[in-house]
């Protein structure tokens, strides 16, 4: 028997609402993509992203966050070498958890609090329906086998639980902790590019899901334009996570109130390229 008919036997009268029916499509958290042209290969390679870019630590907890990132890297370069579209496959897995417990535990304390959340809560979502919307691509890329999904469902589990644990005890370095971890994806995924540049993997034709979600000519779209997509939105998610650091060390966690003067006392002597700039740190995408 019919699913649907069995629901309505069981409760009379109730429909399917028609706000189900809604077809929902994930934004590109950059407003970059969200144009009325396809985006070619040129448009992708002027994205100003600075791939360099690098937070220097601003106390004893930033330096701890970087040793950790420094200290996962480790074993990812280690068994993974070159297997890119493996490793990004994993990354995402892990880059779509730190959004989704930022946005979780802020909306706790926002009711506990009774209070406003200052409007973080949606971003943070955006974030990690980004990366997911990234895993989604990678995963249209390549078929992971069982051993793959194993590892996959470990690290997720258990990376959860520990950043959980982070941003319980220290929200400010949880947020840093990202950013470095950022820092690490746009390295890795430069080093992508290089490989197909130079023609050790086949530049094939881009994914269907990718071509949708970020506005890539349909006629034109590879590979390689695909990693560009990414490692843009890596970028942002890299100067929006340092930035909420930076906010929570100043105390001015309002998103709302801040972000229409660039006035605010910055903590630190940033490089040109990552200066505590509000429109260049926390673009309007992202807000």
């Amino acid at each position: 028997m019919d699913p649907g008919h069995l629901f309505v036997e069981r409760a009379p009268g109730i429909e399917t609402p028609p706000e189900l029916t809604h077809t929902y499509v994930p934004r590109p958290i950059r407003d970059d993509f969200v144009c009325d042209a396809p985006l070619t290969t040129a448009k992708l390679e002027q994205l100003e992203i600075y791939p360099n870019a690098h937070r220097e630590p601003n106390d004893k907890l930033d330096a701890l966050a970087l040793i950790i990132v420094k200290t996962l890297r480790k074993p990812t370069d280690w068994f993974f070498r070159k297997k890119y579209v493996h490793r990004a496959v994993m990354l995402e897995t892990v880059a779509a958890v730190p959004g989704m417990v930022g946005a979780m535990l802020r909306h706790l304390r926002s009711l506990r609090g009774l209070k406003y959340d200052g409007g973080w809560i949606a971003h943070l979502l955006h974030e990690a329906e980004n990366e997911r919307m990234h895993l989604m691509t990678w995963m249209e890329v390549c078929n992971p086998g069982w051993f793959d999904r194993f590892l996959v469902f470990t690290v997720q589990g258990g990376f959860f639980n520990l950043f959980f644990l982070v941003y319980l005890c220290s929200p400010r370095m949880a947020h840093r902790i990202v950013g470095y971890l950022e820092e690490e994806a746009i390295i890795s995924y430069t080093a992508f590019l290089k490989e197909i540049d130079e023609g050790r993997i086949a530049n094939t034709k881009a994914p269907v899901v990718a071509v949708e979600y970020w506005n890539l000519d349909p006629q034109t779209a590879t590979l390689r334009d695909t990693v560009l997509a990414v490692r843009a939105d890596e970028a942002l998610h890299r100067d929006t996570n340092h930035h909420f650091a930076d906010r929570m060390l100043i105390h001015k966690e309002d998103l709302h109130k801040d972000l229409h003067s660039t006035d605010w006392e910055t903590v630190h002597e940033h490089p040109p390229q990552v200066t505590l700039n509000v429109s260049k740190v926390f673009p309007k995408s992202a807000r």
